[in-house]
Parts: C-alpha cells; sequence; structure tokens
C-alpha cells in the first residue's frame, strides 16, 4: 500500500465502483439528483465513509467529499 492508498477513500473498491462513486458525488455536488438519482446502497456507502451527510434528506458533500473529487 503506498500513500495515495492512504488517502483514497475507495481504494478498496474495483475500479468501476471507484469512478462510479467519484461520478456520484460530482452528481451531488452539482445537484443534479433528479436527473441522476443516488441509489440508496451508493448513497449509504458515502455515508459510512463520511463523504456525504444528510440535510433535511439531501445529500450534501463533507470535505472529506470535496476532497475526494478535487
Amino acid at each position: 500500500m503506498d500513500a495515495h492508498d492512504i488517502d483514497d477513500p475507495f481504494a478498496d473498491l474495483g475500479l468501476e465502483k471507484a469512478i462510479q462513486l467519484r461520478w456520484t458525488l460530482r452528481d451531488i455536488k452539482a445537484n443534479r439528483l433528479t436527473l441522476s438519482p443516488v441509489s440508496d446502497e451508493d448513497l449509504a456507502l458515502l455515508t459510512e465513509r463520511g463523504l456525504v451527510e444528510l440535510s433535511d434528506g439531501v445529500p450534501t458533500l463533507t470535505d472529506i467529499g470535496q476532497d475526494a473529487i478535487a
């Protein structure tokens, strides 16, 4: 494991899933949830990892989530 893996919240996932979740974070940031709704499974995973939090039922990025797509 190198330093990049430690900073990558998706290091333990497959490449396709990691890419999908990064796009999901971008969709949340850009408020594109009507066009690209987040699955309950993905939302739970992102919340568990501290990348997203729910505010009045609407997912928003945390600072860690912002860093993951920066």
